[in-house]
């Protein structure tokens, strides 16, 4: 990841998986297509990363990684398993698979051990620094107040982007991802003016009527913060 990013968590929205989740990824790509200077990653379930990176060329991502090595360790899902499927990176910590700060860094190890990328979530810009010091590839912070509110922390909250913004220059290593209501054009061009390397967020396009078209508009609300 050196470009500036739009990340889209699949969560477990219907059309997350299955042929839906793989018409929605190539759409995407279609889009991405338009903006090159811009790296669209999608997250999705650990079932659809095989079907969606064999249809794609963008990144795509785990939505979670246990900090465990192979072996007997029934139902969890290892580093090596997401590589093996096409995965590039995972999520690590995000605000519904909450874990703790050992097991971050363990996960962040075992993804980087096999190559995998990593973003690690953090709800507020006082984790940003030790999180970045851990070796991940980005920091995605998101007030857990405005996630799936509508209402961006870009708008609501600048404050934690530019503060965050700062703990990544602090820690020097890694992109500094914003997330939290993130659902418009000028969400998104505020959160790269305030300093923000990238987006996050997932509802805005999972649950749009036509998902395409809102990933253009946020595309290009960061081509608009970039100038």
């Amino acid at each position: 990841m050196e470009r500036p990013t739009l990340l889209i968590n699949y969560k477990a929205y219907n059309n997350a998986y299955g042929k839906k989740s793989i018409e929605i990824s190539k759409q995407i790509e279609h889009i991405s297509q338009q903006y090159p200077d811009i790296e669209v990653i999608l997250c999705v379930p650990a079932v659809s990363i095989s079907d969606i990176s064999k249809s794609v060329s963008i990144k795509v991502f785990a939505q979670h990684v246990d900090p465990v090595t192979s072996g007997a360790q029934t139902g969890h899902i290892t580093a090596e398993m997401l590589a093996e499927a096409g995965a590039v990176g995972s999520l690590v910590n995000h605000s519904e698979m909450r874990i703790g700060f050992n097991d971050v860094a363990e996960s962040v190890k075992q993804l980087s051990s096999f190559g995998l990328e990593s973003v690690v979530c953090v709800d507020r810009n006082e984790l940003v620094a030790p999180a970045a010091m851990l070796g991940a590839t980005a920091i995605l912070v998101e007030p857990p107040e405005l996630i799936g509110s509508g209402i961006s922390v870009s708008s609501a909250r600048p404050e934690v982007v530019i503060n965050s913004v700062a703990e990544i220059k602090k820690a020097g290593r890694g992109l500094l991802l914003v997330g939290a209501g993130i659902t418009s054009l000028d969400d998104a061009k505020k959160s790269i003016e305030l300093g923000a390397d990238g987006v996050g967020l997932a509802s805005a396009v999972m649950r749009a009527r036509d998902p395409a078209t809102k990933v253009k508009e946020l595309l290009e609300g960061i081509r608009i913060g970039l100038t």
